[in-house]
């Protein structure tokens, strides 16, 4: 670049240095090191390379410092002031914008703040660099934005006043009043007052002045005391007429008085004044006579005859005093929590000097600052949690209906259940406490938890039901035994028959029947020779004849398990055994039969059992043969059963409970459910030999082997002790001075079981409060009244009016304090226990020589009852000379009769309000804790009471105390509460039919419905469509329950002719009938066996076989083209002249139905759930049956199904839940609530209770009443109402300073605020203290009254509405504005030069609301209409300075350009235009 000048570059260019970034360092102290980022910047803003600015001006980019450690940022922090106010950006140092015309909106401004570093303990100011060290510096200006100025808005005017004279000219005024003030530079407001001059028609009358005159006072003068002097009638009065106009007289007391009076208790340290007494002083005032245009006139013009008033006696006022500051109560706040607001702490003094005759009033008696507004040293809260009871027992009766409850036995309930507890709040120990194995906290209130749900109070429990054994058949009775088969002895022995139990649950059973019966026999043998043939028979020599056939020898238990051969008694039998092969021409006898039944079970005296066994001859023999056998030796008969019939069993009782045993050692086994015993005992139970049908005998007729345990290990249940919490605190004493208990209590934890601790008696304590003292007796003494004092008559005489020292006065009394003893007290005293100050100072008169004299009231007239009056009289008297006086004449200023009304003790009661509910009695009595576990049932109807309030009016109407009228304060109403009525069922109808003709089905037995619930009772379980409930069990119905009985087949009978032999094809029949007496129909006439068959008896020399074996099983699905066999072999080989033998196979298709059948399983339906019989709910079991059915449809046995393999797959049993009918239950009802008012006909208590459980199934359903309330007493409302200010009034005076007063009065009200107004009471006490209540208000206000000609300001106007400073419709801040204002009457055009300013003020408000203007515009009328601006209230205004700002709008006069002024242009522009008359627009 040409001509680049390096040194004028170099000028320009500037290092500018970053802020300081955190200390660094390895470790905290002071080898920390700080950064800075350095910039080369031009002087107009733009950034360049660092080699472009002098090295020697590069600020330190680097720097050791003081790096500090974590814990030392505890110690400091930044304390930072709230924002300023915005001011607008300056164009150098301290020179503020000036208003531009282009502000649309706002305009750019700054604020700032006040940025300290300061210690965290005594906030103390350090330097800035200590904070920096842990974090930035926080800014201390920041932007903001300043609304366009806003001109003051003002209203129209209101219209013209009156003309200021009746005659000749005059002058009119009207006034409007101020909106909002101007803000932020807008124009100021513009006269509030506007004059034109006015004239009447009527002309003044000839010869009456002028000018009117009036008599003008100035304002009273402080209250004084005379000069020592004074009371030697030597004080120096004159009288001032020096004026400032020529026509000025006025009056001005001079008394030059040293106030260094010593009044007696004015130099007294009277923090604790024991008496008070007031002085008594004067005060004065100007008076002159003014006339109509301003001056002053003499003021014999004004006062005629009569002296102004322009001194009178006064009380010197007494300033308020006060106690020192008490100590500051601790903070509210002791603890951190993630509330981050701070505390408060109080401290509070009292009035030791209650303030008289305008003295200063009362500074705050009371001041609250924050405390720990960090908390970081503080103590974490106390968190409180829900803590709970141990579970009470299990209980079933809650769970019945009034039905059910009428009919069950309590004792023996089991199943479902519900149990409760109990839940009381806590405090969270601290974390750094021991943990015990229970964790014990101390209860506390409740609604230290009321943020928590509480824990669950009742749940479903049960209680183990005893389920009966079901047992199987008894098996048939074994063989006779040894006793002990390992150790056989004697020759006497048992035989046993068994059964077992078939149920299986968790539940226990209860003691089951014995499952061993024995008998004794004779000749017992525990182990048996066993043989079995295993071969034919083979021939020794020829096909035929002896032989020997071979089988198999083993030794076997009576179980028929394999044994060593040792275990038998003598030579085991032959293993080969003689046998013989009928040849062609023997006799052929078939085999034996099997044994028959036995005749008897057992054997008695005069029986025995019998079996026997047959078989048949199966051929003839021929010629040379063997013969057959004798007809005796085709059947054999055999003793069976031969026991006597005598049976034996041990008889076990039931187990004992279980006992400590020294001895018993388990090694700390588990038993049950593998929970760890505490310790192990022994259960015992008594074991006997019986007879059965007859009792218990000897033990040695019993099977010693089969004699059950009597002792048994098992676990102790573990001792617990009771657990109770702590007591809770001590409830607080009453704290004023009033008798009191204080309670505390605590709460059973865990009840103490199987021999542990027992709980405490005391649950409950209650103590009286220590001796509070009485509380104390403190009264008011007043002293005498002393005699009227007057203004002295070194006052009186310096100035107008009359000279006799008479007129009014003041006359006062000392008021002391005194105890219930009499002896002196300090005022505070009476202060705080005596009720209001007596009067101290009253107005008196000391009679002038030309007052009117009256004589004393007569005494009233006697009453004639409630509602009467009762009057008193008086008269003139004074010799005669006040009769004639005409002022004393007049009975409104001197009244010469009083009446008033009679008092009366007569009070009406009324009724008031509506019925509260009816509120039943609480059955638990005040004070006393209910037991463990109360398991009362909430009695939810009844008998009760029901309360009305009572209104109690006296004869004027006004509200009193409701005691007057009644000793509560109500009416009271028994009520009844109708019960509720449960659902109600039939008794179960009987059990219909099994609904399977054979096999297993279900039978059923219901309930039907016979009152619907009523009132909120149980509900009915769900119904059917026939309004039943119903239960079915299962049943099973034998197929087979009939059965034909066969005899035996009769001998073959042959019919043989001549002489050949009987053999051949016979015929042999047998008897068929039903089984006992029953009809032969009742048997399956399918299945009648048949009576007869075909039988054959082989001749001689033919070939004999064994009969047809069984069929063999065809395959299980009966497949198509399958087939089943059967066989048989030969007994005897036919001779060699005889046919051949026949076929020894034989076999049939399997055809499906016919000779093959297909089996399965099939099962009932479902049984409903059943439970214990002693069990309504909980859980249960539903069962049902399995049956075998063939293909064609018809019920075997099961053991069909099991020859054929088939494995059952069906569950036949399955748990199962009755749900329990569980109530609604409820917490108690919660001690009534403080009445919600104190004293009116609104008032009402409440009491709450919770849902604890809702209810369930068929339980009793949850009222809706969880709140009740009560009205209160009506009790009168007693308040001091504060009257309107009166106008002003100028005491003996036309115009001038003056008082305007309030006043207060004591009234009754209902407290509803509509019912009636307020009346007055005649009690002022019933509304606390007068004279404390006037001290905190403003009684009396200075104000003036103008006289003719004055130029004076309005009263104030109204607060105007509200109003948001707003930017585009949009609120600019949260507190609005609003305003009022005082314009300025002229009355006299030569006065204006002594008029004051107009004035406003504004006052900040809450409500406000953005404002919007629109132009509103009237009828065209000759080219001319009316334009006005209205903001969106309707309020209609004007603003600013007009002609100016007319001009500027109105330059254009075309009105297409104005809705875009009013876009361009802040809205107060809009309002200048309205007072103009829009010139350019006509």
């Amino acid at each position: 670049i040409s001509g680049f000048n390096e040194n004028a570059l170099s000028v320009c260019l500037l290092s500018v240095a970053g802020q300081w970034g955190h200390c660094m360092g390895e470790e905290c102290g002071s080898g920390g090191v700080q950064t800075r980022t350095i910039w080369c910047v031009h002087r107009e803003g733009w950034t360049t390379h660092h080699t472009h600015c002098q090295h020697m001006d590069k600020p330190e980019s680097q720097r050791h410092c003081f790096k500090v450690c974590d814990w030392h940022q505890d110690l400091f922090e930044w304390d930072v002031s709230d924002w300023g106010g915005c001011v607008l950006v300056p164009f150098f140092a301290n020179e503020l914008l000036p208003r531009t015309a282009e502000c649309i909106t706002a305009q750019h401004g700054i604020q700032r703040r006040k940025v300290h570093c300061v210690r965290t303990s005594n906030r103390t100011t350090v330097t800035s660099r200590i904070c920096e060290f842990f974090s930035q510096k926080p800014a201390v200006e920041q932007a903001c934005l300043i609304p366009c100025p806003q001109d003051c808005v003002v209203s129209d005017f209101n219209s013209w006043s009156l003309c200021s004279k009746t005659c000749g000219a005059g002058l009119q005024h009207r006034t409007r009043h101020v909106l909002a003030t101007p803000m932020y530079g807008g124009a100021n407001c513009p006269n509030l007052t506007e004059l034109r001059t006015c004239s009447s028609p009527v002309d003044c009358p000839a010869g009456e002045g002028e000018y009117q005159y009036s008599l003008k006072v100035g304002a009273w003068s402080e209250c004084r005391l005379p000069h020592p002097k004074d009371t030697l009638l030597s004080g120096r009065t004159t009288v001032d007429f020096s004026t400032s106009h020529s026509e000025n007289n006025t009056v001005t007391l001079h008394t030059h008085a040293s106030h260094h009076h010593s009044h007696r208790h004015h130099h007294r340290a009277h923090k604790n004044p024991m008496s008070w007494e007031l002085e008594v002083g004067y005060q004065t005032r100007q008076v002159r006579c003014t006339r109509s245009d301003g001056k002053n006139a003499m003021l014999s013009l004004c006062t005629k005859d009569n002296s102004p008033l322009t001194f009178q006696a006064c009380a010197m006022p007494k300033d308020c005093q006060t106690s020192d500051w008490s100590s500051w109560s601790p903070c509210s706040k002791t603890c951190r929590s993630s509330d981050l607001s701070p505390g408060y702490r109080l401290r509070s003094r009292i009035m030791t000097q209650i303030p008289v005759a305008g003295g200063k009033r009362c500074p705050a008696l009371e001041e609250k600052e924050a405390c720990n507004i960090m908390g970081d040293l503080l103590p974490i809260c106390p968190r409180y949690v829900w803590r709970a009871t141990d579970w009470g027992e299990c209980r079933i009766l809650p769970l019945l209906s009034q039905q059910d409850r009428r009919q069950a036995n309590i004792s023996i309930l089991c199943g479902g259940g519900i149990q409760t507890r109990k839940t009381y709040c806590v405090q969270v120990p601290d974390d750094s406490a021991p943990h015990h194995r229970k964790e014990v906290s101390r209860p506390v209130n409740a609604r230290l938890c009321a943020g928590e749900e509480p824990p669950s109070a009742v749940q479903r429990c049960s209680i183990p039901c005893q389920h009966s054994c079901l047992l199987s058949q008894w098996s048939p009775w074994g063989a006779c035994l040894h006793d002990n088969c390992k150790e056989p002895q004697g020759k006497k022995g048992f035989r046993q028959r068994r059964r077992e139990v078939l149920w299986e649950s968790s539940s226990p059973l209860e003691t089951c029947p014995h499952l061993v019966e024995s008998v004794p026999c004779e000749d017992p043998v525990c182990y048996l020779w066993q043989v079995q043939q295993e071969g034919r028979c083979v021939p020794a020599k020829s096909p035929c004849g002896p032989g020997t056939a071979v089988q198999s020898v083993t030794c076997v238990s009576a179980e028929g398990e394999d044994v060593p051969a040792a275990h038998c008694e003598g030579d085991p039998p032959p293993a080969e055994l003689a046998c013989e092969v009928a040849c062609s021409a023997d006799c052929v006898v078939g085999s034996w039969s099997s044994w028959s039944a036995c005749s008897h079970s057992c054997a008695t005296k005069n029986a025995e059992g019998r079996q026997s066994r047959t078989r048949t001859v199966l051929a003839l023999p021929g010629k040379g043969g063997k013969e057959c056998p004798a007809a005796s030796a085709l059947e054999e008969w055999r003793v069976c059963n031969d026991h006597p019939c005598v049976v034996f069993y041990w008889e076990a009782s039931a187990w004992g409970p279980c006992i400590e045993e020294a001895s018993m050692d388990f090694n700390g086994t588990s038993f049950g459910n593998g929970t760890p015993t505490c310790a192990m005992g022994v259960q015992i139970r008594k074991v006997s030999c019986t007879k059965a049908n007859v009792g218990p005998v000897i033990s040695k007729r019993c099977s010693d082997s089969a004699r059950p345990e009597t002792v048994r290990p098992c676990s102790l249940p573990c001792k617990r002790d009771c657990i109770v919490t702590p007591f809770s605190e001590w409830t607080a004493c009453p704290a004023t001075c009033m008798p009191g208990s204080s309670s505390r209590y605590r709460t059973i934890i865990q009840r103490s079981a199987n021999g542990g601790q027992e709980c405490p008696d005391t649950l409950f304590e209650e103590r009286e409060c220590e001796s509070l003292p009485v509380c104390p007796v403190y009264r008011w003494r007043t002293h005498k009244w002393h005699s009227c004092i007057l203004v002295p008559d070194s006052v009186r005489r310096g100035l107008p009016g009359p000279g006799e020292a008479c007129g009014k006065g003041l006359e006062t009394r000392g008021v002391s304090c005194v105890e219930e003893s009499g002896e002196s007290a300090n005022m505070t005293e009476c202060l705080r226990w005596a009720g209001p100050l007596p009067p101290q100072i009253r107005e008196c008169r000391v009679a002038c020589k030309d007052d009117c004299t009256l004589t004393t009231w007569s005494k009233f007239s006697e009453c004639a009852g409630c509602g009467s009056s009762r009057s008193r009289k008086r008269s003139l008297s004074g010799k005669g000379r006040s009769k004639k006086k005409d002022h004393c004449l007049n009975e409104k200023s001197y009244p010469l009769e009083e009446t008033e009304t009679c008092p009366c003790d007569e009070f009406l009661s009324q009724p008031y309000g509506n019925w509260s509910v009816c509120i039943l009695p609480d059955p638990s009595a005040p004070g006393s804790l209910k037991g463990w576990m109360s398991h009362r049932e909430v009695k939810e109807c009844g008998q009760g009471l029901r309360y009305r309030a009572v209104a109690c009016i006296d004869q004027q109407g006004h509200l009193v105390d409701p005691t007057l009228c009644t000793d509560s304060g109500y009416m009271v109403e028994v009520c009844h509460i109708p019960c509720p009525l449960d659902c109600k069922l039939s008794d179960w109808s009987a059990w219909s039919a099994c609904s399977a003709s054979c096999g297993s089905g279900l039978k059923i037995r219901s309930k039907w419905l016979r009152e619907k619930a009523f009132n909120g009772g149980r509900p009915c379980p769900r119904l059917d469509l026939k309004n039943q409930v119903y239960e079915a069990v299962r049943c099973h119905r034998e197929c087979s329950q009939y059965e034909w009985r066969i005899e035996p087949w009769s001998i073959c009978t042959i019919n043989t002719v001549d002489d050949l032999p009987a053999c051949g094809e016979g015929v042999q029949s047998r008897k068929i009938r039903s089984a006992g007496s029953v009809d032969d129909s009742l048997c399956d006439q399918d299945e009648v066996p048949p009576r007869a068959q075909v039988c054959f008896l082989a001749c001689p020399d033919d070939c004999v076989t064994t009969p047809w074996g069984a069929w063999s099983n065809c395959p299980l699905q009966c497949d198509q083209g399958t087939a089943r066999n059967r066989s048989r072999h030969i007994l005897r080989h036919p001779a060699s002249t005889s046919p051949a033998c026949p076929d020894l196979v034989q076999s049939e298709i399997c055809i499906l139905n016919s000779t093959c059948f297909t089996y399965q399983h099939r099962v009932s339906d479902w049984s409903t759930c059943q439970l214990s019989e002693n069990a309504i709910c909980g859980q249960g079991s539903r069962l049902r049956l399995l049956d075998c059915v063939r293909s064609d449809g018809k019920i075997v046995e099961l053991q069909k199904c099991q020859q054929f393999g088939l494995i059952n797959k069906w569950k036949l049993s399955e748990s199962c839940v009755v749900d329990c009918p569980v109530s609604c239950m409820l917490s108690d009802w919660s001690p009534w609530a403080e009445c919600s008012h104190t004293c009116g006909s609104r008032g009402h208590s409440a009491r709450t209770r919770r849902v604890l459980q809702e209810a369930h199934e068929e339980g009793r359903p949850c009222p809706n009443q969880l709140t009740q309330t009560k009205p209160c007493p009506v009790r009168p409302c007693y308040t001091w109402l504060l009257s309107d200010w009166s106008p002003c009034t100028v005491e003996g005076a036309a115009c001038g300073e003056g008082l305007r007063r309030r006043n207060l009065s004591c009234v009754v009200h209902w407290g509803d605020g509509s019912k009636s107004p307020p009346q007055p009471v005649g009690e002022e006490e019933l509304c606390g203290d007068k004279l404390r209540r006037r001290i905190q208000q403003e009684m009396e206000q200075p104000c003036f009254v103008p006289c003719p000609g004055d130029c004076h300001l309005t009263v104030w106007s109204s607060w105007s509405s509200c109003q948001l400073t707003c930017l585009e419709g949009r609120s600019f801040e949260t507190t609005g504005r609003q305003a009022r204002s005082r314009a300025v009457i002229i009355q006299v055009m030569e006065n204006q030069g002594s008029c004051p300013h107009q004035v406003f003020e504004t006052q900040p408000c809450k409500g406000g609301k953005c404002h919007s203007y629109q132009w509103r515009t009237g009828g065209w009328s000759n080219n001319v209409r009316a334009v006005w601006c209205q903001r969106s209230d309707g309020v209609n205004v004007t603003v600013g300075e007009c002609d100016l700002i007319a001009v500027r709008k109105c330059s254009r006069p075309r009105r297409s350009n104005l809705a875009l002024q009013r876009r361009q242009e802040p809205k107060a522009l809009l309002f200048d235009i309205l007072t103009c008359n829009f010139p350019c627009w006509n």
